[in-house]
């Protein structure tokens, strides 16, 4: 199974509606057969357990180089661009949309 993280925007803009996106993205990824790893889940484990940004990244960032690849969502993101360049790092490819990503990445069925 082709596990894929979700790099997105956060905390610029509305952080609903950021968490929204990235879930859409994880919707569309796991109805083609894709494993998706969405970091901003962490948006909903913060209200029961709040952690410093420093934490929350650092764990994300623990889980990139177990992908297989990386779906970069537009917008302006520090973080999401920090995860890319981790992606990159470890030779996990990165994509910046759904259709490529499937194009390139296919799942066998």
């Amino acid at each position: 199974m082709i596990k894929v993280y979700i790099a997105s925007p956060y905390t610029k803009g509305d952080a609903v509606l950021n968490v929204r996106r990235s879930l859409e993205a994880a919707d569309d990824l796991l109805s083609r057969g894709y494993v998706p790893f969405v970091p901003l889940l962490a948006h909903f484990w913060h209200f029961l357990s709040p952690k410093d940004y420093r934490v929350w990244t650092a764990y994300d960032l623990a889980w990139v180089p177990v992908c297989d690849a990386l779906l970069r969502l537009s917008g302006e993101s520090e973080g999401a661009d920090r995860e890319v360049e981790e992606a990159r790092e470890h030779g996990v490819p990165v994509f910046f949309d759904v259709e490529t990503l499937a194009n390139e990445m296919e799942v066998e069925r």
